[in-house]
């Protein structure tokens, strides 16, 4: 999953771009609206984050211009105000959910968890594909009755190709959705994942590459 983080709190925005990656998030961080907004309309995120108090371009503008833009990301949005109002206000301009600050981080992951299922097409809990298993909630995964020790990126990669069900998928779509901005995208990270990935799942292989294509399971 990735996500976006529009908050000019410089703190509060690394802090929970911190939490989210530790809980195996692909985060984005933008201290204004103005940066946001681009940043949101350039790249594919399926939750934003947005505070609704932002300099340069107020969080409402922002949200709105998303909407009207035809983006599907999920959008929640934080603010100090928790009136009654303000919720109606940020869900009347296209916000998918609303959360006041303060917050407790796990409400807070829960919320973006939410909103990243209701923007996906049915997915189960446990990803099964021969004998392969993928446990999303609990994020762990066991070929046969053994128990594979990944570290997150190769399991953002294997749940990926699991979910696609023999659709091939592409090295960039990979990198979209497994990794971060900071991710130089002429990096040969999605190859040495993949590497790394199919050393794990041992024999018979099971990641097939199709040339020019990407990869599948």
């Amino acid at each position: 999953m990735r996500v976006l983080v529009i908050e000019d709190d410089e703190e509060m925005a690394q802090a929970v771009a911190v939490g989210l990656r530790r809980a195996h998030l692909a985060v984005d961080v933008a201290l204004d609206g103005l940066t946001g907004l681009e940043r949101a309309q350039l790249n594919d995120y399926d939750v934003i984050v947005l505070d609704r108090d932002l300099p340069g371009l107020h969080g409402d503008e922002v949200c709105g211009r998303l909407v009207a833009d035809g983006c599907r990301s999920r959008i929640l949005m934080l603010t100090a105000a928790a009136g009654v109002d303000d919720l109606v206000d940020g869900l009347g301009i296209g916000a998918d959910d609303y959360l006041p600050k303060p917050f407790d981080f796990p409400v807070l992951l829960a919320r973006i968890g939410a909103l990243f299922r209701r923007s996906q097409p049915a997915v189960p809990p446990v990803l099964r594909g021969g004998d392969l298993t993928v446990d999303t909630a609990r994020r762990q995964a066991w070929r046969a009755d053994r128990s594979l020790d990944l570290a997150p990126k190769e399991f953002g990669v294997l749940e990926i190709l699991l979910a696609a069900q023999g659709r091939t998928v592409s090295a960039e779509e990979l990198l979209e959705r497994v990794w971060d901005e900071a991710a130089d995208p002429f990096t040969n990270a999605v190859k040495i994942t993949i590497s790394r990935l199919r050393a794990k799942l041992g024999d018979p292989p099971v990641i097939e590459t199709v040339a020019r294509s990407g990869y599948r399971i």
